[in-house]
């Protein structure tokens, strides 16, 4: 009875609307959280952009062709541009292909005679699409979309997109024409924007269209959402670790047509739902004093500002809160452009970033990159050996020379720097006079009283040779240790490993959180670059939840570190120790920080990474912390083939007169002195 009713009854008023409606399903693109600052200031966000595509419709070639014209009209008047790939110029008439051979297939393809002019072949495709005008420019126009629909294709349901940006006031008008124009439909889409531009670049990240990759990535991290293949998703950095919170849940409407393709009406079926926002720990003008101060740095050395020329390449500084572990700024140098890979970077740009040359500006130092701490790891000697009993804090050891570690015939026995520039050892030394003097003596013979087990029980805790607890991808890095070496461990391995070197390889975001753990007094923390996750609904992410995510996320377990209780007697020597560092006579940084307004604690690092004195492989650290009396800061900067560590204490000096807001141009610099300098420290 139903089929009667709907077939016989009713059927030519159902036949009607049928052949004069059409239903098509279009997505809704859930716009991407954005990301912030401590503060709130916006560095990436998404804005709406404007595409214009079209669909076939039942429509005669005059018609279609008139909508075309009037559509790409507007356009044009607009400033905006559209597909055109059709091999003909105008004015003169003109074939656009790169060799004989393409035209010859081209012709073939579209049976146009071998002999035909290119005037000759624009006419006959005229005729083809039934173009009844005489105005070249608007043929010309028509012919553009007509052979981009030909080539392309387009269906009632697949759109050829005609404009992938136009402009808000070009999206008014075409709707004002909508009823004139078959098939066309403005598309309102999110597209990423950093605001920043290379600020923060290896934190932000960047996007990148969804490949297989990416496919098989996040099934392995146990992410069932369903992507299409031009979606585009977080490839690197926060974009990417935090790409389940901030891609939002796309919607659906229905879009009604008539069947010459006008759109009759649209509905919402089901609502997009907005990415969360991420706030970083960082501060944004921090982070960009941050950068310049290391750029600026590295130029110098490069030039021979502090009175001798090194090849000073890459470089990283990390600047930490010392009770929290938040991450104040972060800079990697050289950076990189975000947006370059929103819709596909060039293949010359990334060939560009890839060269040797370009010192890969992909590749985050702060975070990834490893290397030998040199002398700023020494206060981890000074904290083991004083707190497990084998030196005080008051014992003096006597450096009268290079430092017995074998008799055996024709071995080379390490010495201090000192002895090795100045042919004599530093003398007598407390643990505080040897942080200051940066004595390699003192730590060989700390190291050697408790042994390699102790010290790496130490350089444990303070979380070196391990990941930091930041949310981003990093290396775990490398602790000198037994196991490393096949045999019996030497006391010559202990020696190295108790000032830098030996098999010693860290992160500067290691660093970073073992220089913060000794300016706190000792106490654990992980560092952190997330400070809250807010959904589109402002309800905040718990941090279990968050802490449970990243590590599923970045394969990795949460850690709980015991407080170890330090003594105040211990701490209160390092700290003397790093105080004269950079504020007396004589401390390895006292040239470049002599008159900084700022009480503060430091210690220079200068890794060698050959056996030659004369070569430029040195790894440049300097690690501080301030104020003095009661700490809020640690730094720690890192610059490759930097020469020596004082000379990095300029960036630390400059990220400081930021936090502290004192004024950069009262603070003098003696330009004419000569550093005093550490060969191995």
């Amino acid at each position: 009875m139903q089929l009667f009713n709907l077939q016989i009854v009713n059927g030519s008023e159902y036949r009607k609307t049928s052949d004069t409606k059409l239903t098509r399903e279009a997505n809704i693109e859930a716009a991407r959280g954005s990301i912030m600052d401590r503060s709130g200031n916006v560095l990436v966000s998404t804005e709406m952009q404007f595409s214009l595509e079209m669909y076939k419709s039942k429509t005669d070639d005059e018609q279609l062709n008139s909508s075309i014209l009037l559509m790409t009209n507007i356009l044009e008047a607009n400033g905006n541009s559209y597909i055109d790939n059709f091999p003909i110029s105008i004015d003169p008439f003109e074939f656009h292909f790169d060799t004989e051979d393409e035209l010859i297939k081209w012709k073939k393809t579209y049976k146009i005679p071998d002999a035909a002019s290119a005037e000759e072949a624009f006419y006959l495709f005229r005729d083809k699409y039934n173009i009844n005008s005489e105005n070249i420019k608007g043929i010309r126009q028509i012919l553009a979309i007509r052979y981009a629909i030909s080539t392309v294709g387009y269906s009632t349901t697949r759109s050829i997109e005609i404009s992938d940006e136009i402009s808000r006031e070009c999206a008014v008008q075409l709707q004002e024409n909508s009823q004139n124009l078959t098939g066309v439909n403005i598309v309102v889409e999110p597209i990423r924007v950093y605001h920043t531009g290379r600020l923060a670049s290896h934190i932000i990240g960047y996007m990148g269209r969804y490949s297989d990759t990416d496919k098989k990535s996040f099934e392995e991290e146990g992410d069932t959402y369903e992507y299409e293949v031009d979606d585009k998703v977080g490839r690197y950095g926060i974009e990417k670790v935090f790409e389940n919170y901030l891609r939002g849940q796309d919607g659906i409407k229905q879009i009604d047509m008539s069947v010459d393709g006008t759109v009759t009406g649209e509905y919402t079926s089901q609502e997009a739902i907005g990415g969360s926002n991420v706030a970083l720990t960082i501060d944004a003008n921090l982070q960009r004093i941050t950068e310049e101060a290391l750029e600026r740095n590295i130029m110098k050395i490069r030039q021979g500002g502090f009175s001798e020329t090194h090849p000073a390449e890459g470089g990283a500084a990390v600047v930490v809160n010392v009770n929290t572990g938040e991450i104040l700024s972060m800079a990697s140098y050289p950076n990189f452009e975000p947006e370059l890979f929103y819709n596909g970077i060039s293949q010359a740009k990334m060939d560009e970033y890839n060269a040797p040359e370009s010192l890969k500006p992909l590749y985050s130092r702060a975070t990834q990159g490893t290397y030998p701490p040199g002398s700023i790891f020494k206060m981890v000697t000074a904290i083991g050996g004083i707190e497990a009993g084998v030196v005080s804090t008051t014992e003096k050891i006597n450096d009268n020379g290079p430092y017995i570690v074998s008799n055996s015939p024709g071995y080379r026995n390490p010495a201090c720097w000192y002895y090795n520039d100045y042919g004599r050892g530093h003398g007598p030394l407390n643990v505080a006079g040897a942080i200051k003097n940066s004595c390699n003596y003192y730590f060989f013979e700390v190291s050697n009283r408790m042994g390699i087990d102790t010290l790496d029980y130490w350089a444990d805790y303070f979380g070196l040779g391990k990941k930091t607890g930041i949310e981003l991808s990093e290396d775990p890095g490398i602790l000198a240790q037994r196991s490393l070496v096949e045999g019996n461990w030497s006391a010559a391995y202990t020696a190295s490993a108790s000032i830098g070197q030996s098999f010693n390889d860290f992160t500067p975001a290691q660093m970073a959180k073992y220089i913060a753990m000794v300016a706190n007094g000792g106490h654990p923390i992980n560092l952190s670059i997330v400070k809250s996750v807010i959904n589109s609904n402002g309800s905040q992410v718990s941090k279990e939840e968050l802490n449970e995510y990243v590590s599923k996320k970045l394969n990795r377990e949460i850690v709980v570190t015991e407080d170890k209780n330090i003594s105040e007697e211990t701490i209160n020597a390092v700290h003397e120790g790093m105080r004269a560092v950079a504020e007396d006579a004589g401390g390895t940084a006292y040239t470049i920080l002599k008159d900084f307004e700022i009480e503060m604690g430091g210690k220079t690092g200068s890794a060698e990474l050959t056996n030659d004195k004369n070569s430029d492989e040195v790894i440049a650290w300097f690690a501080g912390f301030a104020p003095y009396d009661n700490p809020e800061i640690a730094i720690v900067v890192m610059v490759e083939k930097g020469g020596h560590g004082s000379y990095a204490a300029e960036v630390v000096r400059d990220i400081m007169s930021e936090y502290f807001g004192m004024n950069l141009e009262e603070i003098r610099e003696d330009m004419s002195a000569i550093t005093e300098i550490e060969s191995f420290r």
